[in-house]
């Protein structure tokens, strides 16, 4: 055979080993290839590819449940003041708002969430729903839930000067000063001092009618019990009686600091729910014999008593104060909005006014002014003015 032939021969042999190792590549490629790596291959379908193809939607909105009414402080919600509304998925927080109950269509099922709760707060229409916002039914008086936990509310009496001429609102601040007048008393007697002292006989023998009754006769009782003094000038024993009853020394201080005012007045659902704290009560007249109505009363009844936050043994402290009864007076001073200081005071007695605000005692003269302190026309009036 030529050598030309030969060479011819050997190239197509090569040809045709390159066009079989291609075939076989792309037989791999068809069989093999798409699970491992999913390529978008036109006409190709494969598991793999169509998990691909195929996106989860994700939401881009949540429903939540809003105000459509207002409501009052204290109110209960129902289904006729709610509506919902959405807000975009990013300014949602869990937990922070109240959510409709999917595919609902019963609105007291939809709003199950919030329908019977109370408003701890008055709320406009439009106001998102919050836990925050709103509490259970079941927990109690309205009030209740304004008290801080750990704290109690405990109520005192109040007059026009000891409630600074009834300014006091809720939500104020007040310190409390607590007056007491001390006597001495008999440590096994606990009555006042002095004590009575009587007369006691005896027994003993007289000269004429012979001896007496062998038993102690006690008189009753005659004066107050008094002291033994050497008067200096006779120079005799003198016995000094008591000529007024014992006078009681006064001292004041600061019981309590930054207690919260709750309320002032009574408590009734309808002054507590609009916030009216302090205001005046119109008395509700009574109709006289044989009318319908008497004619309203143009004197509004003023408050006599405020409901505070105190500690639980700040309470009882208070409580034991009044009923210690006229002898523990309590008064309210009103702190500053936003003062949260707490300064230490000392106890004012007569000794500390002298000393602290050098008031000299004055000495006895020879003379003196006139008329003579106190004369009618002159005296104080009442402290409270019989409130």
């Amino acid at each position: 055979m030529a050598p030309g032939s030969k060479r011819s021969g050997g190239i197509f042999f090569l040809l045709a080993l390159i066009i079989v190792l291609i075939l076989v590549a792309v037989v791999v490629v068809i069989r093999f290839l798409p699970s491992i790596i999913p390529f978008n291959i036109p006409g190709l379908t494969s598991k793999s590819q169509v998990a691909v193809s195929t996106p989860v939607p994700t939401p881009q909105s949540v429903e939540i449940i809003i105000l459509a009414q207002p409501v009052t402080r204290g109110g209960v919600i129902d289904v006729g003041m709610l509506t919902s509304a959405y807000i975009p998925v990013t300014q949602y927080t869990q937990g922070l708002f109240y959510t409709v109950s999917p595919g609902e269509n019963d609105l007291n099922k939809k709003y199950a969430d919030v329908v019977g709760k109370r408003a701890k707060f008055e709320m406009k229409p439009g106001t998102p729903l919050t836990p925050a916002l709103l509490v259970d039914n079941r927990l109690g008086s309205v009030p209740s839930f304004d008290i801080p936990a750990g704290m109690v509310a405990v109520s005192i009496p109040i007059t026009r000067l000891t409630s600074v001429a009834y300014a006091l609102q809720a939500g104020d601040h007040v310190n409390i000063i607590a007056s007491l007048l001390l006597g001495d008393i008999d440590q096994n007697f606990q009555t006042t001092l002095p004590n009575k002292s009587a007369p006691v006989t005896m027994p003993g023998a007289t000269a004429q009618n012979g001896p007496v009754s062998g038993s102690i006769t006690i008189g009753p009782a005659t004066s107050d019990q008094g002291r033994a003094e050497l008067d200096p000038v006779l120079n005799q024993p003198i016995y000094l009686v008591p000529s007024e009853a014992q006078r009681p020394r006064l001292v004041s201080q600061t019981l309590v600091q930054d207690a919260i005012v709750l309320w002032v007045g009574e408590f009734t659902a309808e002054n507590y729910s609009a916030g009216t704290s302090g205001q005046p009560v119109q008395p509700t007249p009574t109709p006289a014999p044989g009318q319908n109505a008497a004619p309203p009363s143009t004197t509004p009844v003023k408050p006599d008593i405020v409901t505070l936050v105190v500690s639980p043994q700040d309470a009882v402290t208070l409580n034991n104060l009044m009923l210690t009864g006229p002898a523990a007076k309590l008064s309210l001073v009103l702190r500053s909005a936003g003062d949260t200081s707490k300064n230490p005071t000392s106890a004012v007695t007569l000794q500390f006014i002298l000393d602290q605000y050098t008031i000299p005692v004055p000495a006895k003269l020879p003379y003196g002014t006139e008329p003579r302190f106190p004369s009618e026309g002159l005296s104080y009036p009442p402290l409270d003015n019989g409130r």
